[in-house]
């Protein structure tokens, strides 16, 4: 069964202190990819700009200022209003957004119903995972396959 959480919202974009404009924005979270969260901006293009990162970001930055670099996450208040501002960097520009802290808080509440902290690890099949990458490819058996000059003596010290 595929379990997705899902939560379609409107974020501002900040252009400056009284200038935003809205962009709508889906959540998603799945158990499938345990530890990240996946953010989809539909900015007016042909195609949606996605980020992911931590879940556990995002939950930190529901309470209190948190990373560094390319995202960073902190609540404040705007207008009277409980928002989550989201800064995210990358090559290609920077944005700041922001978001009400309700519906961005009961959809973090619900992925961590789903999978709640610590035990992530639980979602994912590691045997399965390493199995896929150490086994062999097609084709490759005949390269496994004895090597027909092993156990000669033609070798420096052959009838020394």
């Amino acid at each position: 069964m595929l379990t997705v959480v899902e939560r379609e919202l409107e974020m501002q974009l900040v252009l400056s202190p009284e200038r935003s404009i809205p962009v709508p924005t889906r959540l998603a979270y799945r158990p499938a990819d345990p530890y990240a969260v996946h953010i989809t901006f539909h900015v007016g293009s042909a195609t949606p700009v996605n980020w992911t990162f931590a879940r556990e970001l995002i939950v930190e930055g529901v309470f209190r200022p948190t990373g560094s670099g390319d995202v960073r996450i902190w609540p404040t208040k705007t207008d009277g209003r409980s928002v989550i501002c989201l800064a995210l960097s990358s090559p290609d520009g920077e944005a700041l957004l922001e978001v009400p802290s309700s519906p961005v808080s009961a959809w973090l509440e619900r992925t961590l119903r789903l999978v709640t902290p610590g035990h992530e690890h639980e979602q994912l099949d590691l045997d399965d995972e390493l199995g896929a990458l150490l086994a062999p490819a097609p084709g490759d058996e005949k390269t496994l396959q004895r090597d027909p000059c092993a156990g000669k003596d033609d070798g420096p010290d052959a009838g020394a």
